[in-house]
Formats: structure tokens, C-alpha cells, sequence
């Protein structure tokens, strides 16, 4: 069976868009470290897709996309929104408390090393290949490399914020089998749409349960980093990523992957002076070599 990534020939314009949506995800980290300066985890994350789910509606209203309306679709939206936003936001805003931003993004594209496997558990068409084990294999041995050997012996918060960031990746893997079996035949605008708004029917009352009634008095920053992460790094990445998608292929996004966690890395850096142990990039580059692997591309040149 021929392998389900796609790739395709790079045009100029589809390597200038991967590069915007690499630094508008990559960005998001910095952005939610900063609102979570001054509100909750909760909070944030309501914010987030909330904002998200408006916009794309009028998005949807605007290109005049139809609206389901059957009881089943938006159950599966509420799924998918756990799996999707509640959970991996909620996890990687915690983890992000504790840790740094451009750590959390180096264990963020541990995304594909669960998506791989996870596809392989659930979907026939996704088989576990020899190469696909060694990629995995090596990314995980990346990931366990940038936890740190103290970390793991001395186990404390730190620790389980890293975890928990980790935890955040392997909802995202269930919510790409979810959706490939529930939600393959809506527009991938609407398919957004209604999984940020099953979200936000989970999020909205939580926030306000655990963090209170939404506060009118936020400092400019917050504002700013609530926009952003909402309105850009979530709303309009998820248009961008379909387009670069069409464009490029799901093999070449990949690519996205490994250029998050510089920009959230020099970010972090540039912004907040944060410093990276030796093992976080060591861990980083063995992770990359991963799926670099999984891609298949360079493996099949090596063996022609």
C-alpha cells in the first residue's frame, strides 16, 4: 500500500505561506505565556476559542458555506472540540506556566510521532512501516532527552508540566483519527468552525466556574496576546494551514512542525530571556532527525 502522505513540488508562494504559519504558531507560545501572566488557564483558553469560533462563523456567513444542521455533526464537533482545543490547550497553557515557551514547543511537534502511531491503531489505511518505527523510535528518544535525566529522577511540577505538554500532543493524534472518520466530508472551514464552538460550549462555563466572571479591566498586553492567539494563531492559522495544505501536501507541512520550536525558541529568548538547557536542543535535533525519517523522503534517496 502506497504510503497517505502526500507531497508535492514546493511553489514560492506555498514556502513563503509555510513560513508565515511557522511563525504564527510558533509565536502563539510567547502570546499564551502573556496573557497567562495576568488571567487563568481556564480563562485563556476560553478566550481563545471563543474568539476563534466567531470569527470563523463570519467567515463561513460571509463565503456563503452551508451550516449542518443535523444532530450527529455537531456532536461529533463537540468531540472533536475536547479532543482538539479543550484538552491540549488547557495542558499546554498549564504546562506553559511552568515551563518555558520554547520548550513546550519543542515537545509540541511530538504531534506527529503520536499522530503516526495512533493512525496506524485506528485507521487501516496507516500501517506501521519499518521506517515509520525508526523515526518514532528516535523521536521519542528525543523527547525523552530534552525532559532531562534530572527531571525525570527529581520528579517535581516541572516535570509534570512537561507531561502534561506532552499529554496536549497525544490529544491532538486522537483528534486527527476523529476526525478523518467523523468530520471528512464537511469544508474544512466549517469543520474549524463547528469544532471551535464545541469547544467553547466546554470552555466558556468552566472559565467562569474555576476563574469567575470574564474580568473588563485587562492590561493592553493581555489584550494582545488574547487577539492574537485567538483571532490569529487559532481563527486565521486554521485558513492558512488548509491553504498551504491544497498547495503543498500534508508531507511537506511536516516541515511546519520543525520550524515552530525555533521561532518559539528565539521568541522566548528575545522576549522573556529564556534559556534552553544543552539537552533541550540536543533532544530537538533528535526528535527532527525523527521525523525526518517518517517523511520518508530522505530515507528513500539513501536507499536509491
Amino acid at each position: 500500500m502506497t504510503d497517505p502522505i502526500v507531497q508535492k513540488t514546493m511553489s514560492g508562494r506555498a514556502w513563503a505561506e509555510m513560513g508565515v504559519l511557522s511563525f504564527v504558531w510558533g509565536a502563539s507560545f510567547l502570546a499564551m505565556q502573556v496573557a497567562l501572566d495576568e488571567i487563568g488557564v481556564a480563562s485563556t483558553v476560553a478566550h481563545r476559542v471563543f474568539w476563534a469560533a466567531v470569527a470563523l462563523w463570519g467567515v463561513i456567513l460571509v463565503r456563503g458555506i452551508a451550516v449542518p444542521r443535523g444532530a450527529r455533526v455537531w456532536g461529533a464537533f463537540l468531540v472533536m472540540g475536547v479532543l482538539n482545543n479543550v484538552l491540549p490547550f488547557g495542558l499546554m497553557a498549564w504546562g506553559l506556566v511552568h515551563i518555558e515557551s520554547g520548550l513546550a514547543a519543542i515537545f509540541n511537534a511530538a504531534t506527529a510521532l503520536f499522530g503516526v502511531l495512533i493512525a496506524a491503531l485506528f485507521l487501516a489505511d496507516e500501517k506501521l512501516t519499518r521506517r515509520k518505527l525508526t523515526g518514532v523510535g528516535l523521536g521519542f528518544a528525543g523527547v525523552v532527552l530534552a525532559i532531562g535525566v534530572d527531571s525525570i529522577r527529581n520528579f517535581d511540577l516541572r516535570s509534570l508540566a512537561q507531561l502534561a505538554v506532552l499529554a496536549g500532543t497525544l490529544c491532538y493524534a486522537l483528534a486527527g483519527v476523529w476526525a478523518r472518520r467523523t468530520l471528512g466530508h464537511l469544508p474544512p472551514q466549517t469543520a474549524a468552525a463547528g469544532m471551535l464552538t464545541g469547544a467553547a460550549v466546554v470552555m466558556v462555563p468552566l472559565a467562569w466556574m474555576l476563574d469567575g466572571a470574564p474580568r473588563l479591566d485587562l492590561g493592553a498586553d493581555t489584550l494582545f496576546a488574547l487577539g492574537y492567539v485567538s483571532l490569529i494563531a487559532t481563527a486565521g492559522a486554521f485558513l492558512l494551514y488548509y491553504r498551504v495544505l491544497a498547495m503543498a501536501g500534508s508531507g511537506n507541512l511536516m516541515l511546519v512542525t520543525l520550524l515552530v520550536a525555533p521561532v518559539a525558541i528565539v521568541l522566548g529568548a528575545l522576549v522573556r530571556d529564556e534559556t534552553l538547557p544543552p539537552n533541550a536542543y540536543a533532544g530537538f535535533v533528535l526528535l527532527a532527525v525523527g521525523l525526518v525519517i517518517i517523511d520518508g523522503r530522505v530515507w528513500k534517496r539513501m536507499r536509491g
